[in-house]
Formats: structure tokens, sequence, C-alpha cells
């Protein structure tokens, strides 16, 4: 039982689920400290996720903490035994932790639910696009990029994204880039796994749509994750009340937002209301600058 040199968010948040279940069972650390055989302070380090625990250790653990849930019992096995390797790890001295994490996530993710409200998402971003969003540097960009896999690759997760219309206006890069960008999105929206919504200007609710960030599904749903981004870097929270609450919000958002991109489904005119009629309308008024 060796400490880790550095913990990442697969390890942080297998911790604070441990402690989630300690807590609601009722045991002290130092009782679940006795039924695995080892100290006290051991036990606070493993809910920090400072320390990795055996697989015999963590089936001791939530049996005493009586978790009976199979598919919640084999999500906490699957990060438990995660090496936490994979394609992300040649960039590690490249980008931050948490984009690290956020690489880590999608990876294992069930699904992924997406809304933004300045930024073309991430995922569906071109590489021009992000080279403009990234400050041309090209390691981020190919980082970037590689994610995208993500959406491609084999059992590639459902990825949902609502994309306000300011976002589409935003003329990073210049008219060439947001053109092919724009076109980028239709060609997106033909993936069996990818839904695509527009939330229009004219939208007369307000759903606290100011405020981008991502759900990132779990093997079970008491290990969803919300992302929010801000200029210091990267929040995941798991606390299921947080997480409910912006199911919620995505949710409504959808509901208010155009129904979905449908390439396979033609526009009578550039301006009708579906995502796809406002993504033609917008790109015929970018092809005319």
């Amino acid at each position: 039982m060796g400490f880790s040199n550095g913990v990442n968010e697969r390890q942080r948040r297998l911790g604070e689920e441990l402690r989630r279940v300690r807590d609601a069972a009722g045991h002290s650390a130092s009782e679940v400290g006795e039924a695995l055989g080892v100290k006290g302070p051991n036990v606070s380090h493993i809910e920090a996720g400072r320390i990795g625990l055996t697989l015999e250790r963590l089936n001791t653990w939530l049996d005493l903490c009586e978790v009976t849930d199979a598919e919640y019992r084999a999500g906490l096995t699957s990060m438990s035994e995660s090496t936490g390797k994979g394609w992300w790890t040649e960039f590690k001295r490249h980008v931050t932790r948490s984009a690290l994490d956020l690489a880590e996530a999608e990876a294992t993710a069930t699904a992924l639910d997406n809304y933004e409200s300045l930024l073309i998402p991430g995922l569906l971003q071109t590489k021009a696009y992000s080279e403009v969003i990234q400050g041309y540097n090209d390691t981020k960009v190919e980082f970037r990029h590689e994610r995208h896999k993500v959406l491609t690759g084999n059992n590639a997760p459902p990825y949902r994204a609502v994309i306000h219309e300011a976002a589409l206006h935003m003329m990073y890069g210049g008219p060439t880039v947001m053109r092919d960008q724009l076109n980028h999105l239709i060609e997106m929206s033909q993936l069996p796994n990818v839904t695509i919504q527009i939330l229009p200007f004219d939208c007369t609710t307000y759903a606290s749509n100011d405020t981008p960030f991502l759900l990132i599904r779990g093997a079970h749903a008491r290990l969803d994750t919300v992302l929010l981004e801000h200029p210091h870097g990267s929040d995941f929270i798991g606390d299921p009340e947080v997480v409910t609450t912006f199911d919620r919000k995505f949710d409504r958002l959808r509901g208010l937002a155009l129904p979905p991109l449908s390439a396979a489904t033609s526009a009578p005119s550039p301006a009708q209301r579906d995502s796809l009629g406002l993504i033609q309308h917008i790109r015929y008024k970018v092809q005319g600058r």
C-alpha cells in the first residue's frame, strides 16, 4: 500500500466514493481500518486518493458498508484497478493535469452531455478552429484532436451537445475557418452516436444558459461527474445533488433548443426552425463576408 505520486481525478473520485459509502453506513475510519487490517490514518489517505486498494480490501470495504448494488461495485472496481494509462500518457509533460483527467474520463464514459455558450464544443472542433482557441500551440491542438477519436472509435459513447447560437456567430479565425467549422458540425451530426442541437437567440426562457458544462456519465449513475471549466483550471464535481442539478439543467436546455441537427433531412428554406436550418442560414451569411 504505497503513496501515489500525484493524485489524478479517477483516484480522487474513488476515494470520495469510498468516504461517501462509509459515512452513509455510519462507520468511523478506525472501524474500516480494523476491517482492512490497516491503521486509521491510512483510511484517510485512501479516501484522499493517495493510497490504492487491493481488490480484496476494496470488497471488504464495500461489504462492511453494505454496498450491494452490483453495477456500482463493478464501477468502483474498474476505477480501482485502472492503471490510468492511455493515449493521453504521452502528453503528460505538455498539457495540464485536468486535461489528462478529462481524456481519461472521456475514454471510460458511458455517455457525454455537453452545453457550450460561446465556443464550439472541443470534441466537435476542426483543427483550424482549435488552433485559434489553443493559441496555435501544436501540442495542445494535437491533444484535442486525439480526444476526438472517442466519438468515432469502437464502442463510442452517445454524445449530445446543445450549443448556443452565439457560438456560431463568433468569427474565431475568420469567415473561412467558421464556414468550415459549421460544415463540420453538419458532418459530425451524421454519426449515429452524435446529437447536436442549437439554442437560438430568440429563446424567451432563461435556463441558466450562461455556464458551459460537460456531464460525464459513469458506469453507474452514482459515478456521473460534472466538469466545469474556468480560466484557472477545471472542476470535476461528483456530488450527487450537484450532478442532479446539471442533469435537469441539460434536459431543460434540450427542451428549449431547436430540434436536433439531421443531415438526412433537407431543410426547405435557410430559415427553417430546426438546428440544421439555423446552421445553414448562418453559414450562408458567413459565405457572404
